[in-house]
């Protein structure tokens, strides 16, 4: 196949490394993705953490389609379409109990933004204008927007920035010691105390001045940072205590990645809010949404002034029709094929698999949890990154997609995924790792 790569500017992409030698994706079905040579590749990685039903699922694909035909743009701007009301109700229907109200949005970029604004909103309509502020945690990533790299914690997003974004933000630590617990299986038994920080940073900001705190329960773009025991339990109850409102950034661990609909409800942690997009639709259509207690609604939309905008935010995309289509299919297939109890029963067997590459090249530390799993390697030196890249190369030569950030390795394979795959994934990897200088 020749390509013309001239014109195209990468995302988070080596571009002129890239073009030098593209690997390039032409087809998909199921656990694989076909190359442009023609090798199959066996996705380790749901594309980007979000083809959690597996590639070019038919219910879904003819629901995108039939939904093009029948209408292929409306606006949500004081009017709607019915596909959409469906797909707030079955998300609803799956979400924490008292977590029913449902802005959808594009990206999860946009579900972050979303969500701090619908945080500030609310407070304004509670009477307390003066919270503003918001407070994430290191190496936490929120996405692109600049309310999102604000609260993010991932120094290579924010640098370029630094000098734009959102004024009076603080961050929490984050939770990863290789020192007190490499190697854990599940979550670490050290560092539930790491939550007692935030009301350290409360007493230097004054918590009637914090808006909410956002976090990933799962950090996973960073490198796949498991929550101790206790941890979130422990936000959740100086959250409460100070009237600050939680936000889950549930993108990536949202739609079963953790054996239940979302790591709010494996964790037993239900928060005010919660941001999602990927598995939300399995990435058919770009999609997201912000789910919300229903109080918060009802404060913003029961305060404002009779026939007023309450919420002045929205995008002309918001509710897509393809996208809702998408949404509505996507959760009937994850209900009616039980993959987030698939997700569940695998989890052992994965967590085994992956903990075999204890002892395997160049590896630091391994961490995991329910269908996600990150494999640390120890960097070169004055060359991080460059370990973990080359593998990544090495295993998509072999016909396995992992994902690389800095010397990590993730994985997180659609949830379709069965036991001789998941064993060939990291076989896979100690394979590569074995031939990596």
């Amino acid at each position: 196949m020749t390509l013309n790569t001239d014109h195209l500017w990468m995302p988070f992409t080596a571009n002129k490394q890239f073009k030098a030698a593209p690997r390039v994706l032409v087809s998909a079905k199921d656990m694989h993705y076909t190359s442009d040579d023609g090798r199959q590749i066996l996705d380790g990685t749901a594309g980007l953490w979000c083809v959690n039903a597996g590639h070019g699922r038919e219910p879904i694909v003819r629901a995108v389609c039939d939904m093009a035909h029948e209408l292929d743009y409306a606006p949500m701007f004081q009017m709607a379409h019915p596909k959409v009301f469906e797909a707030a109700s079955k998300l609803a229907a799956i979400a924490p109990e008292g977590m029913d109200k449902v802005f959808f949005t594009n990206s999860g970029s946009e579900s972050v933004d979303t969500a701090l604004k619908m945080a500030l909103t609310y407070h304004r309509a509670n009477g307390d204008a003066q919270r503003t502020k918001f407070i994430g945690r290191e190496r936490g990533y929120h996405g692109v927007g600049f309310g999102g790299i604000s609260v993010g914690g991932i120094g290579g997003n924010r640098k370029h920035f630094s000098a734009n974004l959102l004024a009076g933000v603080d961050h929490l630590p984050h939770t990863l010691s290789i020192e007190h617990a490499a190697f854990s299986r599940g979550q670490p038994e050290w560092g539930a105390h790491l939550a007692d920080t935030l009301e350290n940073i409360l007493a230097l900001h004054d918590p009637s001045t914090i808006a909410g705190v956002i976090i990933e329960p799962l950090a996973g773009s960073t490198g796949v940072l498991i929550p101790p025991k206790g941890y979130l339990e422990k936000i959740r109850a100086i959250c409460d205590k100070h009237g600050l409102l939680l936000i889950f950034d549930e993108v990536i661990t949202g739609f079963g990645r953790l054996g239940a609909p979302f790591a709010a409800q494996y964790f037993n942690v239900t928060p005010d809010i919660m941001t999602l997009a990927k598995g939300l639709n399995n990435a058919a259509v770009p999609m997201g949404a912000v789910v919300c207690k229903n109080e918060i609604y009802d404060t913003v939309v029961n305060n404002a002034p009779a026939n007023a905008i309450e919420f002045f935010h929205g995008y002309t995309y918001t509710g897509h029709p393809l996208a809702a289509a998408a949404c509505c299919a996507s959760i009937d297939v994850y209900l009616q094929e039980k993959l987030f109890d698939r997700a569940r029963d695998l989890s052992p067997h994965f967590e085994n698999e992956i903990h075999k590459l204890k002892n395997a090249l160049h590896v630091k530390d391994v961490r995991n949890l329910g269908l996600v799993g990150g494999i640390e390697l120890n960097s070169r030196e004055g060359a991080v990154g460059a370990r973990a890249y080359e593998t990544f190369v090495k295993c998509f030569e072999m016909g396995v997609l992992i994902r690389v950030t800095g010397d990590i390795i993730a994985i997180s394979p659609p949830l379709i995924i069965n036991e001789a795959q998941i064993t060939e994934i990291f076989s896979t990897i100690a394979r590569a790792l074995d031939t990596v200088a």
